[in-house]
């Protein structure tokens, strides 16, 4: 079954909702659950899980891509990305979130709208959180990565922002030579540029993604794409 959004947008619906009818939350994510055609609000998230971005994904990654995952601001690029994680961590596999820009709490709401468990609970998954995430950080970090290790990093444009990191485009080339050696998943949150128009075109695409400083976009071998609801994976 189709839902008229995704689980996060819902799941604010359901706040939104709560807060005007001065009713208990778990009312309102019930009510939403209803509408939306399920039972209750654990049903609609258990119904929904397996038929989710973050499994499709996951299938299509190969170890050692580097990939881009684009949307602008409120398209739930962070929310499908920690998705991907904790799916990674359920079957077995190492997972890392690397942040500059959210907190532990920004990280366990985002889980648990989605129906998943306190990240601190999620065996296999790791949250590392930092002013200053760079290639650095990432392959210290991932030193010797095991099989099928995949990590999140948040976000693309900000890992040069001190002036003792390296260049952009430098750390970029960088991680895709860790990647390929070290056989790991690295995907990459990433803005896309305002003057993207959904009037013209549905989803963004690699030509969309907000550069502020130089890097080549063809080390990515794959980009992710979200807008209202919508996703597009392409090759590179």
């Amino acid at each position: 079954m189709k839902l008229s959004a995704p689980v996060f947008r819902l799941k604010r619906e359901a706040r939104a909702l709560a807060r005007s009818k001065t009713i208990a939350l778990n009312r309102a994510l019930d009510a939403i659950a209803v509408r939306e055609g399920f039972r209750s609000w654990s049903h609609l998230v258990s119904a929904t899980r397996n038929q989710g971005p973050s499994i499709r994904l996951l299938s299509a990654f190969e170890p050692g891509d580097m990939v881009i995952l684009g949307a602008r601001p409120g398209h739930g690029k962070t929310v499908l990305g920690l998705e991907l994680l904790a799916e990674a961590a359920k079957s077995g596999r190492s997972s890392v979130f690397f942040s500059s820009e959210c907190s532990y709490r920004d990280v366990r709401t985002k889980l648990s709208d989605c129906g998943y468990a306190d990240p601190g609970k999620i065996e296999k998954l790791s949250i590392v959180l930092s002013d200053s995430i760079c290639a650095g950080t990432i392959q210290e970090t991932l030193a010797d990565p095991a099989p099928g290790t995949i990590a999140v990093i948040d976000y693309l444009q900000v890992m040069d922002q001190h002036r003792s990191q390296p260049p952009l485009g430098d750390q970029i080339e960088d991680m895709r030579q860790f990647a390929k050696k070290r056989r790991a998943t690295l995907v990459f949150l990433s803005q896309v540029h305002r003057s993207f128009d959904p009037q013209s075109k549905s989803l963004p695409g690699f030509a969309d993604i907000r550069t502020t400083n130089p890097v080549d976009l063809a080390h990515f071998d794959k980009g992710c794409f979200l807008h209202d609801g919508r996703m597009i994976l392409s090759a590179h």
